[in-house]
């Protein structure tokens, strides 16, 4: 049940008026208004007055929101991890097919131009590790798991916590090679090898 439905539920239980309960509670009519058509969400302090005021504890009283809210959250959470990984990967696959044009035909300004874009690349790349972090994801699952919005149970966390060293190895070698090997190829087709 949404918070809107909860206080005018309880609003009417009470046989309060909207001016009433915006009395009660330090707030004007037209807030009460708001809060009841969803067009507005209380402050804690309010949410604790209205808490007090029904006799409900805060968890009767918004417990259908605070799911909507940790599923908005999370759903933000997973989009913005995307976007930042959508960019990244652009960014790395430019830096790659990029290199060497600019140092062939760009000399210096060339060189200039693609450290320039290696640090946004890096300023990318410490984004999403921080959000990799702040949600204890780091292997190939867990962060599956993440953009799919479900969560690893204790056994699979356990496995692939074990699995996190050897992995970050193996990803700096593959990318290592791959880097290499576009470079290499670069440098074939434009006839510098």
């Amino acid at each position: 049940m949404e918070f809107s439905t909860q206080i005018k539920k309880y609003r009417e239980e009470t046989g309060m008026t909207q001016e009433e309960l915006a009395e009660k509670i330090y707030v004007t009519r037209q807030t009460i208004s708001n809060w009841e058509n969803d067009r507005s969400y209380p402050d804690v302090k309010s949410l604790l007055l209205l808490s007090t005021l029904f006799q409900v504890s805060l968890d009767t009283l918004v417990k259908g929101d605070l799911k909507i809210m940790k599923e908005q959250i999370k759903q933000e959470d997973i989009k913005k991890l995307n976007r930042d990984s959508l960019i990244y990967t652009v960014l790395l696959v430019g830096l790659v097919l990029a290199a060497v044009p600019m140092f062939l035909y760009l000399d210096v300004v060339g060189a200039v131009l693609w450290f320039i874009l290696w640090g946004v690349a890096m300023f990318w790349a410490f984004r999403i590790e921080r959000q990799k972090k702040e949600h204890d994801i780091q292997s190939f699952r867990e962060i599956v798991a993440f953009t799919e919005g479900r969560q690893l149970d204790e056994l699979e966390k356990a496995q692939e916590v074990a699995k996190r060293p050897y992995q970050k190895v193996l990803l700096a070698l593959g990318v290592s090679a791959v880097a290499f090997g576009a470079t290499y190829l670069m440098m074939f087709l434009l006839g510098g090898a």
